[in-house]
């Protein structure tokens, strides 16, 4: 076997995905296509058991399973479908490559805010809620002046 290069922004995933580890599924792929979409299973589904994944560590399995738990079958199988082009061969490329992004996404450690950012989106924050009560007052008072004066008999 091939040694795989270490990705240096995502150490913990060097991107090879195991193909024999994954369930693979074709299906006929819905929407226009003509007669070759009747004939031809250019759909894939992606599936692999998240929590036998030995491929990977054990933290990105846990992120996957928390991040992603609508993605993640009753039975632990993590899902993803491809049908964006009318090749099996490209659908399959795609959904590995999606695959790769989401543990790459998972794998990457989050950047450290300083305290100076950290400030500067608290007083955005604050500032565009300011606004948006300003606006409602506003469109409150609009909507007001439109209705007919109260008169008492």
């Amino acid at each position: 076997m091939a040694q795989v290069p270490k990705d240096e922004k995502c150490p913990n995933f060097s991107g090879y995905i195991p193909i024999e580890k994954l369930d693979i599924t074709y299906s006929r792929s819905s929407g226009p296509g003509g007669q070759n979409v009747d004939m031809v299973s250019t759909k894939v589904d992606l599936r692999f058991h998240v929590e036998t994944a030995d491929w990977l560590s054990p933290e990105i399995r846990q992120k996957l399973m928390e991040q992603h738990k609508t993605k993640i079958t009753k039975d632990g199988f993590l899902v993803i479908r491809s049908d964006k082009t009318r090749f099996q061969q490209m659908n399959l490329a795609d959904a590995l490559e999606r695959l790769r992004t989401l543990i790459r996404m998972i794998a990457i450690p989050p950047k450290e805010i300083s305290p100076e950012t950290a400030e500067k989106l608290r007083k955005r924050r604050e500032k565009a809620a300011r606004l948006r009560l300003v606006e409602k007052r506003e469109r409150s008072y609009t909507k007001q002046q439109r209705q007919a004066p109260d008169i008492d008999f």
